[in-house]
């Protein structure tokens, strides 16, 4: 029989549930107990993919293509783990299942309401992630905030499990205390109210986390405890640090999972975290710094690119160095070309980001050309890897009208076309050619030797592929396709004689994690380090 772990948030939102989800997810997994967590969202969206960034960040595709929030991610990377479609429940598939129930009659003669169908949907689709993953443990991280309206149906769910599942759940609180630097005290007030509202849905947490600028003094802890009804040795403290790969560490040094061991009547025993803090001694103590230039559309909120950030500090632990990284708006150089060649004077490498439709490409392909002719490492991801092939149609095969179909469907060169299965779709949402596929490398090429295999698996998320039509003249110019799909959509383009220049319409950073980084970032920082 499955435990259940569920963790509720207060006083604001993005307090940092996800972090101390995977934080716990990875102390666990480390006594060997098999861990599974599902993030709940209470948007009414089936799922993250129609969203724009701004909205919510990345949206984070898993290996069986499922679009979902960019927690998902921090499950990955911390614990070691892949997640699937069932990992991410959000109102809108509750919905979508309980009136599909309607319709097909299995709720015949019954008044469909909140409770009890709602809530035992979302009940189901809990445990069916357990049973898909085989789990001892799930964590359950309720998005949101308690308080927030959208919330109740599920806090209504994990209320009613905590009865069915007696002595096999237990909630976790994290909620913030802010610091009045005025006084220099922490203030609990807001939080001892978040855990009020939570006790008035029926709601008494076990296990309470405060999050804070600094750590949790014992005046604090025990203010807290008296009026939350927690002991003070379940209450920890998650102060700020400079990564949040050192979360894990401190709440460890607390003692947290062994309580929540013994909450859940599980057995204790030692956890072996010696390479998880030379990793972040990495992180913290690299030996010289590499300016990474990465230029994207939606770079005024960096959770857009989470994976790809977190990729390049991967590989930068590996290296023993430190990314810095310098945020670029596309829109900012397209008609700007000062701005961009001051930029690129500091530039050891670039990456073109993803992103989708026409506003800033033409400064993306702008900086793409740049970096071609001045030899500066370049990494391109998916429409970065779609915009690096329009720039070599334009100003080396001469078609200077070539684009995308995205960008100009009147183009006269599309070297960028739709995919063929996308023209039979009728929807948007969860419709792009999505997650794992495989990629058949050429011998002796970059890429080949960046993976050191003939054939591997990336996640994908396009609509467009490179124009079979224009295949033939791109590579007699000098583009090498250095990958392709089973059924030969282009994945990888290079540049011989250049420093780094490669382009994938894959996104390798989906599968990047602390201890295992991906090949391909790596390889892209040891170029940009002016040393080498």
């Amino acid at each position: 029989m499955a435990k259940y772990i569920v963790i509720t948030g207060g006083v604001l939102s993005s307090v940092g549930k996800g972090t101390v989800a995977a934080s716990i997810g990875m102390l666990l997994k480390r006594r060997d107990i098999k861990i599974t967590v599902v993030k709940v969202d209470p948007y009414i969206n089936v799922d993250a993919g129609t969203m724009n960034p701004y909205m919510h960040g990345e949206v984070f595709v898993t290996e069986d293509g499922s679009e979902t929030d960019l927690d998902l991610g921090h499950y990955e990377r911390f614990i070691g783990i892949n997640v699937t479609k069932y990992n991410n429940i959000t109102a809108g598939k509750v919905y979508f299942e309980v009136i599909n129930k309607e319709r097909r009659g299995e709720y015949l003669g019954q008044t469909v309401q909140i409770i009890p169908h709602v809530t035992r949907e979302i009940i189901s689709m809990i445990k069916k992630a357990g049973e898909v993953n085989n789990a001892d443990v799930v964590i359950v991280e309720i998005g949101g905030t308690v308080g927030d309206i959208e919330s109740l149906p599920f806090l209504e769910a994990v209320r009613q499990m905590r009865l069915e599942e007696e002595g096999n759940l237990i909630f976790v609180h994290v909620a913030l205390a802010p610091y009045m630097k005025v006084t220099g005290e922490l203030k609990t007030k807001p939080l001892q109210h978040s855990v009020q509202e939570l006790r008035r849905i029926g709601i008494q947490p076990d296990i309470i986390i405060v999050r804070s600028e600094v750590s949790l003094d014992p005046e604090s802890k025990n203010k807290i405890a008296l009026f939350t009804n927690v002991k003070q040795s379940l209450i920890f403290s998650s102060y700020d640090v400079s990564t949040p790969y050192e979360v894990p560490l401190i709440l460890e040094g607390q003692g947290l999972s062994s309580k929540i061991l013994n909450l859940l009547g599980l057995p204790d025993g030692a956890v072996k975290l010696d390479d998880w803090e030379s990793f972040v001694s990495s992180l913290k103590d690299g030996e010289k710094e590499v300016n990474i230039v990465l230029i994207g559309k939606y770079t005024k909120l960096k959770d857009t690119y989470m994976s790809i950030r977190e990729a390049l500090l991967h590989a930068g632990a590996f290296l023993h160095v430190k990314p810095k990284l310098m945020w670029v708006e596309s829109t900012d150089i397209e008609n700007n070309d000062d701005k961009l060649r001051e930029i690129m004077k500091t530039a050891d490498g670039v990456i073109v980001l993803p992103g989708f439709g026409a506003r800033g490409t033409e400064g993306k392909i702008k900086a793409i050309n740049y970096v071609r002719e001045n030899d500066i490492p370049f990494l391109g991801i998916c429409f970065g890897f779609q915009l690096a092939v329009v720039e070599f149609a334009r100003n080396v095969l001469g078609l200077k009208d070539a684009n995308s179909t995205e960008i100009n469907p009147s183009t006269p060169d599309p070297v960028i076309t739709l995919l063929d299965d996308q023209n039979r779709a009728t929807q948007v949402g969860g419709t792009m050619r999505l997650g794992s596929q495989k990629i058949i490398l050429k011998e002796g090429s970059l890429a080949n030797k960046i993976y050191g295999t003939n054939i591997i698996t990336e996640r994908h998320r396009h609509r467009f592929e490179v124009n079979p039509k224009y295949v033939d003249s791109i590579q007699k110019a000098g583009l090498v396709i250095s990958g392709v799909s089973e059924n030969g959509l282009v994945e990888f383009i290079e540049l011989p004689g250049k420093r780094f220049f490669i382009a994938t319409q894959a996104h390798p950073e989906f599968k990047s994690r602390p201890m295992n980084p991906s090949p391909i970032y790596v390889s892209f920082l040891k170029a940009s380090m002016r040393d080498q």
